[in-house]
């Protein structure tokens, strides 16, 4: 006979729940301490009675184990900051389809597709990270000369074979505290690679993302991302409905080497650290959309670069740097339309900044047009700024076919002449 719900009030009920595959939906009443890392089996559902219930796992262990169509919901649950709060069993087949609503957990959340896992969804509306380590990860996505430190949120394909489709929609993803930074990236979703497996994301929608990487200063090939959309990602939106920020050295805000068709930024776009670009693209993203501010203060961070890849449309609202060798904006390959609404203002001078893995010396030009790069058309309106001495306003050695700006260029610091 079949029991499909179990209300459990103690660590031993609990795991005694996990255990019978006839319980489908285990629902905890209260707060649980000390619990022992536990597998949901294939089916089961782990749910909160109500906004009291939660899971404390015991210091230096794991928490969920998840293996093939779980739902957890409505529920807390915490481990330490560098272990994982929810992972997943890869000795299964697939995911099937893996759910979690309104979850806030202390601890990582990390979802590998490798070994036996060959497919499967995940659905996620609703998940705070509130604190998480990753940074001792030492399996990490390399390309450009860097490698990428996994995030608080983890979401890999990293099965090699191309024929490896793993989808999701990804609402509601939050992580860190403006005082406490989660450390490694913040949201990061990958496949195995330009020719590996693939990671297909109808949505991906953030709230408020707070992370510091935790890189060594002077560390050339690592790199982190407030959200991090890795190669192999292929993603209809990315929707940044919060802030997202980040304060440490090669800590990009928002990195994409992927395939993105929308990304917008609804909220302000900050980075604090050295070499921390407000938007880095390396892949490709058919129209970007920043309604607030890039601001960034670290020096050699730069607000939006296009290294690699493209963007076909890129709209922003205002671009700010402060510090040395803080490009505004620059473009090192061919693009389409670039937009911005009330200008571009650079503060500081030349200095040393990290391009593709190593540490090169570039001046805070507000607007650069690189060799190799391109535009078919650029609106500026309010002008282009800078105030570092002997900086100028722009600098192009690649084609713009048609060029508009209203409110000026100005070289406040002098040299405007120069050009």
């Amino acid at each position: 006979m079949m029991m499909p719900d179990e209300i459990v009030n103690s660590i031993e009920a609990l795991i005694a729940a996990t255990t019978d595959t006839a319980i489908r939906r285990i629902v905890v009443s209260g707060a649980l301490a000390d619990a022992p890392s536990f597998r949901l089996s294939p089916g089961q559902s782990l749910y909160g009675e109500d906004d009291d219930a939660s899971i404390s796992f015991t210091v230096g262990s794991d928490g969920v184990q998840l293996s093939s169509d779980n739902l957890v919901h409505d529920i807390c649950l915490h481990a330490s900051p560098e272990n994982r709060a929810i992972f997943n069993d890869t000795g299964v087949a697939g995911f099937g389809r893996i759910e979690l609503y309104d979850v806030t957990v202390t601890g990582r959340v990390q979802i590998l597709a490798r070994d036996k896992v060959r497919g499967g969804h995940i659905e996620i509306d609703g998940l705070d990270i509130i604190a998480a380590d990753a940074r001792g990860e030492t399996e990490r996505p390399q390309g450009y000369g860097v490698h990428v430190l996994q995030g608080a949120f983890t979401l890999w394909n990293m099965q090699p074979d191309a024929a490896v489709t793993i989808s999701a929609e990804l609402v509601g993803l939050s992580a860190g505290r403006p005082s406490a930074p989660v450390r490694g990236s913040g949201i990061f979703v990958s496949g195995a690679g330009d020719t590996g497996g693939r990671l297909v994301v109808s949505r991906l929608e953030t709230d408020a993302v707070y992370s510091d990487g935790g890189i060594a200063p002077g560390t050339a090939d690592q790199i982190t991302g407030g959200v991090f959309t890795v190669y192999g990602a292929y993603v209809d939106l990315v929707r940044n409905r919060g802030p997202v920020v980040t304060y440490g050295v090669n800590d990009m805000v928002l990195d994409n080497w992927g395939v993105v068709d929308r990304w917008i930024a609804e909220e302000k776009i900050t980075s604090y650290g050295p070499s921390g670009i407000g938007f880095v693209n390396f892949g490709i993203v058919n129209e970007l959309t920043a309604s607030a501010l890039i601001e960034t203060f670290g020096q050699g961070a730069r607000g939006f670069n296009v290294y690699t890849g493209t963007v076909n449309v890129a709209k922003f609202d205002r671009v700010v740097t402060h510090a040395d060798g803080a490009v505004g904006i620059q473009i090192s390959q061919p693009i389409g339309r670039l937009t911005v609404r009330r200008g571009i203002e650079t503060f500081g001078g030349t200095g040393p900044s990290l391009v593709k893995g190593k540490v090169v010396t570039l001046s805070a030009v507000a607007l650069s047009i690189k060799p190799g790069g391109s535009a078919r058309e650029i609106t500026i309106a309010g002008g282009i700024r800078t105030n570092g001495a002997g900086v100028a306003p722009i600098e192009q050695f690649g084609t713009i076919d048609l060029m508009k700006v209203s409110g000026g260029f100005v070289a406040a610091g002098g040299g405007f002449d120069k050009i």
